[in-house]
């Protein structure tokens, strides 16, 4: 069958069937005129459903349906498309509704990441035709100043992550935005659905599934990350050391990992594999948007370097379905959950070492604002041990660092330490 046969079908498809019911996102799509709009994040997180839901406010202010035309390029009826058959969308479109030429029409190219030369394609329309253009893709590069620049500042760029708190209570009908205070009913109803998060995770797909179901989906999620977006993607051979690097990682998510450690772990269990291919890996799994690795905080380059990194994972509901023991170590997860929490909050996070080797989890800072804030993620501070241990840890690197504002997020404690150090409840701190 030739290319404009399978778009003509491809077209009448997408027009003839209803868009799904939707859960709006907290961030709704702001379209910028003149600009490509760029939306990246690991599969199944929602980016198709944030077209989706553009979509569905643009019909439901009077537009027809067929100004809107939805391309999925991982549609094996597509196969083999190349950069040369690009043209072939707008030939095939324009020529089934000529009028259309010269009436605003909306353009969506799903997962367009492997397709070599959509950047300029992309750019070509935007500078010859009356289209509004929306693509997304699961590689992080799309992110990046390399595309910024190939579409010449002419683009506009969203991550989407699983849902976060606010929008997990929406999805099961808790209506936060109705609670005024916080007594003791309501305070025992959302720890109970915090907890049903930290588990669960926000992957919109798994939401009303069984235990056992969700398990299996999110293993296979991370089958198809591992298959499409390194193996495939990366044309990477030694899928043994690929697996064992990802076993390890979430197995022991928000903790130091060390390329050379690991190295030396492999070699002794007979895998062979090189320094320089799990650095790759590691940025393999970075660009597909499984795994965020972080940095210390500090002004030397070398430091930086040379220190091993801290690694999240973009979900806790993946971590507790392919690591039973992850159910057991709630530090680990809870401080994971923190990351991501920041992270969809487009803000910058590091960790730090206090001049006593005492280590702070996140120096965090807004993208556009210099003041920074020191966050410590501890479970539990009943034990007076561990509560002296936190807090001085937190007043040390706010002395070194002249950072004025701290906070401990907890699974339940709350309380003050003077006017600048908070210690407060992860459910809380999610709504904030």
């Amino acid at each position: 069958m030739f290319m404009k046969d399978i778009l003509y079908r491809l077209i009448d498809d997408f027009h003839e069937r209803d868009l799904p019911e939707l859960m709006s996102r907290d961030h709704s799509a702001k379209p910028t005129p003149g600009k490509a709009h760029v939306i990246a994040g690991m599969r199944r997180a929602g980016k198709t459903w944030y077209c989706y839901q553009y979509m569905s406010e643009l019909l439901a202010k009077g537009l027809g349906k067929e100004r809107l035309f939805y391309i999925n390029f991982e549609d094996e009826r597509l196969l083999p498309f190349s950069s040369g058959n690009f043209q072939e969308i707008l030939d095939t479109y324009f020529r089934k509704f000529p009028s259309f030429k010269n009436k605003q029409c909306y353009l969506f190219l799903d997962e367009i990441q492997n397709i070599e030369g959509w950047d300029k394609f992309v750019r070509r329309v935007l500078d010859s035709e009356k289209l509004e253009i929306w693509v997304t893709g699961s590689s992080s590069k799309m992110l990046g100043a390399e595309i910024a620049t190939s579409l010449r500042g002419r683009s506009r760029t969203t991550e989407i992550f699983p849902f976060s708190f606010m929008e997990f209570l929406k999805y099961h009908a808790v209506n936060i935005k109705s609670i005024s205070r916080f007594g003791s009913q309501t305070r025992a109803a959302l720890q109970n659905m915090v907890e049903k998060y930290l588990f669960m995770g926000g992957f919109p797909e798994i939401q009303l599934l069984d235990d056992e179901t969700r398990h299996q989906i999110h293993r296979n999620y991370i089958d198809v990350v591992i298959l499409r977006d390194v193996v495939e993607r990366h044309a990477v051979s030694n899928t043994v050391a690929l697996r064992s690097l990802i076993r390890h990682i979430l197995a022991a998510p928000s903790t130091k990992f060390s390329i050379n450690r690991f190295h030396n772990t492999l070699k002794s269990l007979g895998i062979a594999c090189s320094k320089n291919d799990l650095y790759h890996f590691l940025d393999y799994l970075t660009d597909a948007f499984l795994v965020y690795p972080i940095m210390i905080h500090s002004r030397s380059h070398k430091a930086r370097q040379v220190n091993p990194r801290k690694i999240y994972v973009v979900d806790t509901g993946l971590l507790t379905s392919v690591s039973y023991r992850m159910t057991e170590d709630r530090g680990a997860l809870l401080e994971n959950l923190v990351y991501m929490h920041l992270r969809r909050q487009g803000k910058m996070a590091e960790y730090y070492m206090t001049k006593s080797g005492a280590e702070v989890d996140f120096v965090v800072r807004e993208l556009r604002n210099t003041e920074s804030e020191l966050i410590q993620v501890c479970w539990s501070m009943d034990d007076l041990e561990t509560r002296r241990r936190e807090e001085t840890a937190l007043k040390d690197a706010m002395k070194e660092l002249n950072i004025k504002r701290g906070k401990i997020i907890t699974w339940l404690d709350e309380y003050s330490v003077g006017e600048d150090l908070e210690i407060v409840p992860a459910w809380k701190w999610l709504l904030e």
